[in-house]
């Protein structure tokens, strides 16, 4: 939806707008693989609390599990897995919208990206399913986290297009360094890890370097919440 009928808002922008996108469609299509996978795991905590809720947690935690952090690694498996079926959804339409495709090392990687990112914010999401008291909380940070998210990122503009304080916020933003280096592998089939995928006001920003920060964040997410969890299940 978001890339048919929010694509077709801009579809007669003046080519080269958009930086060296052919249409806004390929604009758009990194920032709807990424943003979609990350709401997808924000609300991964989302039936972890409802089973707190109901009890049936309770029940789990009682049987005999070979470990209870099983519970919590289904959890990040089922939403990693539903991220790469919607990825490859998003993918295929965008290729049909003329958004073009990336080379087979470009898709490895682009999954890679993706995964990185769904199990960072799954861990933190997972987190707060244990550390919040209801879903009504839940719901909430869901709902206040989700949309700012998304406008304060690359997603939807580039970051010539933004005020310089929001530059700053979206070239701070964990999503911005999933979205761009998507979008380098979209328009540059000879990319490497040295190539500077992002101009943000502080840096230039390399593929690498973007990588080892999601790749940061999501330790840090894990390391963040395993004590929390281990109170909680062990």
């Amino acid at each position: 939806m978001w890339l048919i009928l929010f694509g077709a808002l801009f579809q007669n922008v003046p080519q080269g707008l958009f930086g060296e996108s052919q249409n806004y469609g390929q604009f758009l299509g990194a920032g709807i693989i990424v943003f979609t996978a990350f709401a997808g795991a924000l609300n991964a905590g989302l039936p972890v609390m409802f089973d707190r809720e109901f009890g049936f947690l309770n029940r789990l935690l009682v049987a005999p599990l070979a470990s209870r952090f099983s519970i919590v690694i289904a959890s990040a498996l089922f939403i990693g897995t539903m991220s790469l079926i919607q990825t490859t959804a998003i993918v295929v339409l965008s290729a049909v919208l003329g958004a073009g495709l990336p080379g087979l090392g470009g898709l490895l990687l682009v999954t890679l990206i993706v995964l990185t990112l769904v199990f960072g914010v799954t861990a933190l999401s997972l987190g707060l399913a244990f550390a919040l008291p209801g879903h009504i909380e839940l719901l909430a940070v869901i709902f206040i986290t989700n949309l700012p998210l998304l406008f304060a990122s690359t997603a939807l503009v580039p970051l010539s297009f933004m005020p310089p304080w929001l530059q700053v916020i979206a070239s701070l933003n964990p999503l911005s360094y999933a979205i761009e280096p998507i979008r380098y592998l979209y328009l540059h089939p000879d990319w490497h890890f040295g190539s500077i995928v992002m101009q943000a006001p502080f840096a230039d920003i390399s593929l690498g370097l973007a990588l080892g920060i999601l790749v940061t964040f999501s330790g840090l997410a894990l390391v963040a919440i395993r004590p929390l969890i281990s109170r909680r299940i062990a």
